[in-house]
């Protein structure tokens, strides 16, 4: 049986918020990964 422990308001809200800057972090290395390939493809960086 799985025990469900009751988060309080504000731990609901500060988890939340790590999530969202998690995500954000990632989308933001996949954007950075992203332009490098192309530079590097592209030729840009010369």
């Amino acid at each position: 049986m799985i025990e469900t422990v009751k988060l309080s308001e504000a731990q609901r809200k500060s988890r939340r918020n790590r999530n969202i800057a998690l995500g954000l972090v990632l989308a933001g290395l996949v954007v950075l990964f992203y332009i490098m390939t192309l530079v590097k493809i592209g030729g840009l960086g010369h």
